[in-house]
């Protein structure tokens, strides 16, 4: 039986453990906070007590943490790797994940960077979308494995590729939602019903589904129970322009959407649903 680490059991991460439990895995979890792991242990996942141990357990450690330098200091306190491939599923940049890259290869193990676009749902199905950047060779020893939670997991390119990716669909996300909102905001301040203008967007070339996915919480200003928080989208467009700078690629209308957010810090906003933007897009 593949055995296999998740390191940070949040939303996301608690979510792949559930799968790959589901799918008949043996799988070991580990959190700062031991209370968030009971409900994992209470369904067959075995609990980490000692960071140290966990790459002498599982061949595979998998982490879904906040950041780069969360990950960093997570990896570096289970010590040597020998044997082991390091598999980190949450967001962070390009350079992170090199540097990350570097120190696993210095403690002796492998890596495959491989975000992931979804979150609960489709952790839970196996139908979240795999960028993967590393090794080839890596990347098909670690396929059976993504499988369990991607229908086609992707080899974008080396390391570094699929966080870029990976910050690319993010900033869309951010975009797409903005721009949904602003809309939303005019057609109703000038009288247009909202059904008729999704009558028109729905079959035009301009409409994404997440409109209909987020229309109802705007339209009801409620973003309890997120999937992902407006503060995650915040700092997930910041790495997207921290790395649109070192490309050379001009970034103020995004820069302006950066602000709009951190408009949200410090207020109940920033742990709702990202679509609580909408709450930004008018003047106060």
């Amino acid at each position: 039986m593949t055995s296999v680490a998740v390191l940070g059991t949040g939303l996301l991460g608690t979510a792949i453990a559930t799968r790959l439990l589901e799918q008949g895995l043996n799988v070991h979890v580990w959190n700062r906070d031991p209370s968030r792991i009971v409900s994992l242990v209470g369904k067959g996942a075995t609990a980490i007590d000692d960071l140290g141990q966990a790459a002498k357990s599982d061949s595979v450690l998998i982490t879904v943490l906040r950041d780069g330098a969360a990950t960093a200091s997570v990896i570096g306190a289970v010590g040597a790797l020998p044997g082991s491939t390091v598999i980190p599923m949450g967001t962070m940049g390009v350079e992170e994940s090199r540097k990350l890259a570097t120190q696993v290869a210095n403690q002796g193990g492998q890596y495959l960077e491989a975000p992931v676009l979804g979150s609960k749902p489709q952790a839970l199905n196996g139908s979240l979308l795999v960028m993967a950047g590393g090794e080839a060779e890596v990347f098909e020893e670690q396929r059976p494995l993504l499988s369990h939670l991607c229908q086609e997991p992707q080899l974008v390119g080396p390391v570094g590729c699929g966080a870029a990716t990976k910050l690319a669909l993010n900033q869309l996300i951010a975009s797409l939602t903005h721009s949904f909102s602003l809309s939303l905001q005019l057609i109703q301040r000038a009288g247009v019903p909202v059904e008729t203008f999704m009558t028109i967007l729905r079959p035009s070339a301009l409409y994404a589904p997440t409109f209909d996915k987020k229309l109802q919480r705007m339209l009801d200003h409620s973003y309890a129970d997120p999937n992902f928080s407006t503060a995650l989208l915040r700092k997930d467009l910041r790495l997207f322009l921290e790395e649109a700078t070192t490309a050379g690629l001009q970034d103020q209308g995004l820069s302006g959407l950066l602000s709009l957010l951190e408009q949200a810090k410090g207020t109940e906003l920033d742990e709702q649903d990202y679509c609580a933007l909408h709450e930004l897009t008018v003047l106060r």
